[in-house]
């Protein structure tokens, strides 16, 4: 399916089939429901463990979930090699405690008042006290790595943590940096959003019996739709509408990011608007994000961002081809890459589509 949808990127709004994108997703997530409420109701019952005094906002950070994409990798992860056991629900719910930690803290650094369609910790309570409350998911997650049995699990959810956390200083060191290669955002990218996808798949894998060349194929699958993803959600920033996406876009102008899109237009611009887009970056206004997503548009980045996250995307279902064909599991976890492939073609098109897409 990804090389149907590789052949058929729409060229207009017109073209683009309707899609409902929360359908398209529970027709992923469908098989693994139960797990995933199993890791909502752990997550809330992790409320508790925290002082009374910040009860408030540990429960506002940990109720703001998504699609739930690193629990979904863990359980279909698993499943190929055998059913969901208690120890998978306890690791989703550290990997997505830690996930949730790097939003507060992502939102404070760029200044971002929406996240999932409602106020950020940030915008409600402030930066400080967000820190803080960052700084304990954090804390409170690799407290409960340190309830196994095994070392493995705490040593992997600890190095992924520090990758994490490095990839945000690395990408903060870059910020208004615009002539890094590809290859250092790239690197940023993996570390960044990358390898909590690679733990979900490979703790998966690890804690349901698998091989340790089947545990390393899923660890390079979640890596690489990991970075895909976020090459996407860097697109979707600038191309997205902040009411059908849920939080703030043009947080990585306002930031000084250099995501793909700016760089690829960097290198594709003439030398006039080139530098009429520097100037637009490095003296940051929010009336200039209209001019500056004509800018991206003239310079055709939209086309080569999608070649990017189809290139990763192709490479995430050959790390799966030593993965049982019949697998409903490992059959899922190739849906998941044709799903953000779908969601990759519909980038840039008008809002009315949009609805369409994200129901």
């Amino acid at each position: 399916m990804l090389a149907d949808i590789r052949n058929t990127i729409p060229r207009s709004a017109t073209s683009l089939p309707p899609l409902n994108v929360v359908e398209a997703w529970r027709g992923i997530t469908g098989p693994v429901e139960p797990f995933l409420i199993r890791v909502q109701r752990g997550l809330s019952s992790q409320v508790e463990e925290f002082h009374p005094a910040i009860r408030e906002y540990a429960h506002y950070a940990l109720s703001n979930q998504g699609k739930q994409i690193r629990p979904t990798l863990l359980a279909l992860s698993g499943a190929v090699f055998g059913p969901a056991s208690d120890a998978l629900v306890d690791v989703a719910v550290m990997i997505e405690m830690v996930h949730l930690a790097t939003l507060v803290h992502d939102d404070v650094m760029d200044e971002a008042e929406v996240r999932r369609s409602r106020p950020t910790l940030a915008a409600n309570w402030g930066n400080q006290r967000s820190v803080l409350v960052g700084d304990c998911l954090f804390a409170q997650a690799l407290r409960l790595a340190s309830n196994f049995s095994t070392a493995e699990v705490c040593r992997a959810v600890a190095t992924a943590t520090k990758a994490v956390c490095t990839g945000e200083i690395i990408q903060t060191h870059q910020r208004h940096n615009f002539n890094i290669n590809l290859e250092e955002y790239l690197q940023a990218l993996s570390m960044k959003t990358g390898e909590l996808f690679a733990l979900s798949c490979e703790m998966g894998a690890f804690l349901s019996g698998a091989s340790p060349s089947e545990r390393a194929s899923l660890r390079a699958f979640g890596m690489t739709l990991g970075t895909a993803y976020q090459i996407y959600d860097d697109c979707l920033d600038l191309f997205g509408t902040e009411s059908v996406v849920g939080k703030s876009l043009g947080t990585d102008l306002a930031s000084g990011k250099p995501t793909f899109p700016i760089l690829e237009a960097l290198k594709s611009l003439n030398r006039a608007d080139r530098e009429r887009l520097i100037k637009r970056l490095e003296n940051w206004n929010g009336e200039f994000f209209e001019e500056t997503i004509e800018l991206l548009h003239r310079s055709g980045v939209l086309t080569n961002a999608r070649r990017l996250i189809r290139d990763h995307l192709d490479r995430g279902v050959t790390c799966l081809e030593g993965l049982p064909r019949n697998s409903e599991a490992a059959n899922a976890l190739r849906g998941v890459c044709e799903f953000l492939a779908d969601q990759t073609a519909a980038l840039g098109f008008e809002s009315v589509w949009k609805d369409k897409l994200y129901g």
